[in-house]
């Protein structure tokens, strides 16, 4: 008994030394370089919250008063999860937790967005799939895929359309609407209200001056085809009357080149002409054919501001000659023009009037644009506005006390060549060079070398204006943050290009549970006929 409780106090002296070391060596332990904001416990409780937020939801089988299409054009998963982060650190946060205002909407799924006769698809495909119901060929707007490349007959055309989901609402009485970054004109928004062979077809002087197939008379010839600008003036009365607000770009594919034998220039931009040979000023047309008075063409901020949606009827805003600011630039706007955000929160306004409910489409265009051009900061900056746009749609819906009976729908019409890699620590700046946790803690962060000891940063560009000739360049002196700056690109072109991946679908409302796993593209349009019991 004796020795038993010697050896008891021996093995407790011992485990008490030990606790002791363990105790000191945990006290000197240095902290990691890399920490992120959350306890232990938080991502078991947050996990948990995820569960009961999902038990609670209930799929909702009601018919949609509204619907709201939300086209990212380019933004594929990698510019989501980029902008995510750049939104989050933007906000003092490591940025990697942070949610864009549409990853909080309860249904996802991932869409297919081949077009009949590519593999890696443009806009004007894309986008006919999706407001639709039918895939097409290569820069077709709204014309099944039946149709001859260049065709541009009129008569043949109007054979070959297929009805977009405004088209169907406008025939149904509902409101309509388009927002856009990008020309009004443009694939993206045609394809809800044109018809044609050629995305390019925006104004008469784009049209080609013979018909390709046959080598008849084309451009201004009697039975061609008519032009994208043109066919938003001279819609089907329905869809005249439905037609509530078209706010863009565009401003020169609606203004004649010439007027009187004089030239005729851009309100903002004194140097630059309409583009129209017909002489023709679709914007005037616009008022003249849509009640006068109760109509309005804005072309910059003021304008746009001094609109009451409660007393304007049908309002046409071009706020550039081409594509809007980018939302990085546009605060240097000589006129002025409005944010996505404004854009959206005035067309929601006109259209929460109409009694039988509306369709509005918005489309952040210049996400697409920025990444053409290798810029990501660009890109990624656009993005983070189009998410703030459907933060806003929310807030205006619920507000108004029409946010359950509207469905809102986000997604892309196709992806870019768009990377992130490396293996960049948390918080790691998004648009910095690729710094990696260090292999003890303590030790201080510096940028990873590839095989030439250079450094590389987390974004880059499969193809597309930003690759150097030669040797990689040293960016360890480079700011790539700088809103100029072109991430590296593999392989050499002026444009970079699409990306062929599945891009997301997200979306909340009456049959948004219908979004669900792998999708083909064409089958959101039937995902909002549904909704509305068309």
């Amino acid at each position: 008994m004796i020795r038993s409780t010697a050896a008891g106090l021996a093995l407790g002296s011992a485990a008490l030394a030990l606790a002791g070391l363990a105790q000191a060596q945990t006290a000197a332990a240095p902290a990691p370089a890399v920490r992120g904001p959350e306890s232990v416990a938080d991502w078991y409780n947050a996990g948990t919250a995820f569960i009961e937020r999902s038990k609670a939801q209930k799929d909702d089988a009601r018919r949609a008063r509204n619907v709201i299409l939300f086209v990212g054009d380019g933004m594929g998963i990698s510019t989501i999860t980029a902008a995510r982060i750049l939104e989050g650190q933007l906000q003092g946060k490591p940025g990697e937790e942070n949610r864009l205002s549409f990853d909080n909407f309860p249904y996802t799924a991932l869409s297919k967005t081949y077009s009949w006769d590519q593999q890696t698809s443009d806009s004007a495909p894309t986008m006919t799939a999706i407001s639709t119901g039918y895939k097409t060929r290569e820069g077709m707007l709204s014309v099944n895929h039946t149709t001859s490349r260049g065709e541009c007959n009129a008569t043949v055309v109007e054979a070959k359309k297929v009805k977009s989901i405004l088209e169907l609402a406008a025939e149904n009485g509902k409101a309509t609407g388009i927002v856009t970054t990008a020309r009004i004109t443009h694939a993206t928004p045609g394809a809800l209200y044109a018809h044609t062979a050629v995305r390019d077809w925006e104004a008469d002087s784009n049209l080609s001056a013979t018909d390709i197939n046959t080598g008849a008379p084309c451009r201004g010839a009697p039975g061609a085809v008519k032009d994208i600008a043109r066919q938003l003036i001279e819609l089907s009365p329905a869809v005249r009357s439905s037609l509530k607000v078209a706010l863009g770009g565009g401003r020169t594919y609606f203004m004649p080149a010439k007027q009187g034998g004089a030239d005729v220039f851009d309100p903002e931009y004194p140097t630059q002409k309409g583009r129209r040979l017909d002489g023709r000023n679709l914007t005037e047309e616009w008022i003249a054919t849509r009640g006068g008075t109760q109509a309005a063409y804005v072309w910059n901020k003021a304008q746009f501001d001094a609109v009451d949606p409660a007393k304007t009827h049908h309002l046409l805003g071009l706020f550039e000659p081409s594509h809007v600011q980018y939302e990085a630039d546009r605060s240097t706007d000589p006129a002025g023009e409005p944010s996505l955000t404004e854009m959206t929160d005035k067309a929601l306004r006109m259209l929460m009037k109409d009694p039988k409910g509306f369709f509005l489409h918005v489309e952040g265009g210049r996400i697409d644009h920025a990444h053409h051009a290798g810029n990501a900061r660009r890109a990624l900056i656009e993005t983070i506005e189009f998410s703030n746009a459907i933060r806003r749609t929310v807030e205006v819906l619920q507000a108004a006390g029409q946010l359950d009976d509207t469905l809102i729908v986000v997604t892309a019409d196709h992806s870019h060549t768009f990377t992130i890699a490396g293996y960049p620590s948390r918080g790691n700046n998004i648009l910095g060079l690729v710094q990696e946790v260090p292999n003890r803690d303590g030790g201080a962060l510096a940028p990873t070398l590839d095989s030439h000891k250079l450094p590389f940063t987390t974004l880059a560009y499969a193809n597309g204006p930003g690759a150097r000739p030669g040797a990689r360049p040293n960016l360890s002196s480079v700011d790539t943050t700088q809103l100029e700056y072109l991430q590296e690109a593999l392989v050499p072109l002026a444009s970079e290009t699409h990306g062929g991946e599945d891009v997301a679908i997200y979306a909340r409302g009456p049959k948004a549970y219908l979004v669900r796993g792998s999708m083909e593209q064409n089958w959101i349009f039937h995902v909002m006929r549904e909704a509305y019991g068309f």
